[in-house]
């Protein structure tokens, strides 16, 4: 059986008199008490002393900062929460800029509809809740405890318990016996419904309305949004340093040393400075391969259509490209596409043992679809991030991806693979998914779906 996720699941249970939850909404009530005592105190002392320091700046400060105590009072009433609400109440609070001075983040929480509401609810607390708790779990308990007690008490002392006198400790077993599992029964329900209502209210006033989480998945989108540029703007820069610089340099080393070849004359000398001209052009090579691994120029200047033809020409297999794009998409959006595609393509040749490939792009409506498919022995998966798959295999498109597998149709490690699971990392950021159908034998199809814009 489910455990109860809240109060009124737990009510519904036929075990609830025999589970912790009665137990939990006599905590749950009860507590309120020092803490609604306590919030209400502060409340007023703190409006008194603003009114009586108002005619100096000090007062009206300290008046514009009381919205403040109900941050204080959400933080502590989430967390009683959790006795009845075991899940949890989730913030309402918007996050704050890291870039915001101690003032402006304070600025910030008091203007919070968030934080007035959670000042309503402590003073609702304050004010009508734990006294209403201290009458009625008050003497739900009192009663429970003393009806417990009854044999010990009427051992000593003559004991009156409504319309009943105990004089003995036979007479208190009796009562015991006879009205304990009554009033336990009653009493549980009685505290098990108030609680279940008071935390319905908290949940009201504390936790997040649909609006509030909608803006709070926006600034996380927008936050990891300023990551994947963040990270974009750190990949440009590298690039840059390796084209203008380190590459320069090495192609001033070459030039050297070509000249250097042309004026030795045959010997041990020129040989040596002929195996350096070559291990300096192989190294300009790979660094030229690297830097359009890292940030391709054709990208930033063509667009994705342009690099992904270059990548199709560069592939050992026969690559198809069928691409219709109108027009320019953001940057973010056709370096995740491009990569995809990259990454796809070189694991179709090294894994999937395939023939050919095609790769085909266009608009559907307000996004951006790429789909790349191999004739290859298939069984590939996906198992990382926004991503969805079937079968057994490799990776993506044949190949060695998030799954980890070694090689065709190899063994699917979910902790292995970097190649496409950073993309999946990148395109959930983005608000897309990759979709891989991999049937064993073939063919392969792997199918990229990203927004054709950036959230504002």
């Amino acid at each position: 059986m489910e455990r109860p996720d809240a109060a009124w699941g737990a009510l519904a249970s036929r075990r609830y008199l025999v589970s912790a939850w009665p137990w939990r909404s006599y905590a749950y009530l009860l507590s309120s008490v020092p803490v609604g005592a306590l919030t209400i105190a502060v409340l007023l002392v703190s409006v008194v002393v603003s009114i009586v320091l108002s005619p100096i700046v000090v007062g009206v400060l300290l008046m514009a900062s009381i919205p403040l105590y109900g941050v204080l009072i959400g933080i502590v009433e989430r967390w009683r929460a959790r006795l009845v609400v075991p899940a949890g109440i989730a913030s309402p609070h918007a996050a704050i800029p890291s870039t915001y001075s101690r003032r402006q983040r304070q600025t910030f929480r008091r203007r919070e509809r968030a934080s007035l509401r959670a000042l309503g609810y402590g003073l609702l607390l304050g004010v009508f809740l734990w006294p209403l708790n201290v009458l009625i779990a008050g003497i739900c308990g009192t009663t429970l405890l003393l009806t417990v007690g009854a044999p010990v008490i009427a051992a000593y002392d003559q004991m009156g318990m409504g319309p009943w006198v105990l004089d003995n400790p036979r007479e208190g077993f009796i009562f015991l016996v006879s009205f304990g599992p009554v009033w336990f029964v009653v009493s549980s329900y009685v505290v098990g419904v108030l609680a279940a209502a008071e935390s319905e209210l908290a949940k009201a006033l504390l936790g997040a309305r649909e609006e509030e989480l909608r803006r709070n998945l926006a600034e996380l989108r927008r936050s990891r949004l300023d990551l994947v540029d963040a990270f974009e703007t750190e990949r440009a820069r590298i690039e840059r340093h390796l084209h203008d610089g380190v590459q320069q340099r090495l192609v001033g080393l070459t030039m050297t040393l070509g000249l250097a070849e042309l004026d030795l004359p045959e010997g041990e000398g020129r040989r040596l400075v002929v195996k350096a001209h070559g291990e300096a052009e192989a190294a300009l090579a790979d660094l030229r391969e690297a830097v359009r691994g890292i940030h391709p120029r054709v990208l930033v200047d063509h667009g994705l259509e342009a690099a992904v033809r270059e990548v199709a020409d560069r592939s050992p297999l026969p690559v198809t490209v069928r691409m219709s794009l109108p027009d320019r998409l953001p940057a973010p959006i056709e370096a995740a596409a491009y990569f995809v595609v990259s990454e796809a393509l070189g694991n179709v040749a090294k894994h999937a043992a395939a023939t050919r490939c095609e790769v085909e792009g266009s608009i559907a409506g307000d996004r951006l679809v790429v789909t790349i498919t191999d004739d290859g022995i298939g069984g590939a998966v996906l198992g990382t991030g926004n991503a969805t798959g079937n079968s057994n295999g490799a990776g993506p498109a044949g190949g060695a991806g998030p799954a980890g597998g070694a090689g065709p149709a190899g063994d699917a490690r979910p902790a292995g693979g970097t190649g496409l699971a950073g993309l999946v990392t990148r395109l959930d950021a983005l608000g897309g998914t990759l979709e891989l159908t991999s049937p064993p034998g073939g063919p392969t199809r792997l199918r990229m779906g990203c927004p054709c814009r950036l959230d504002d």
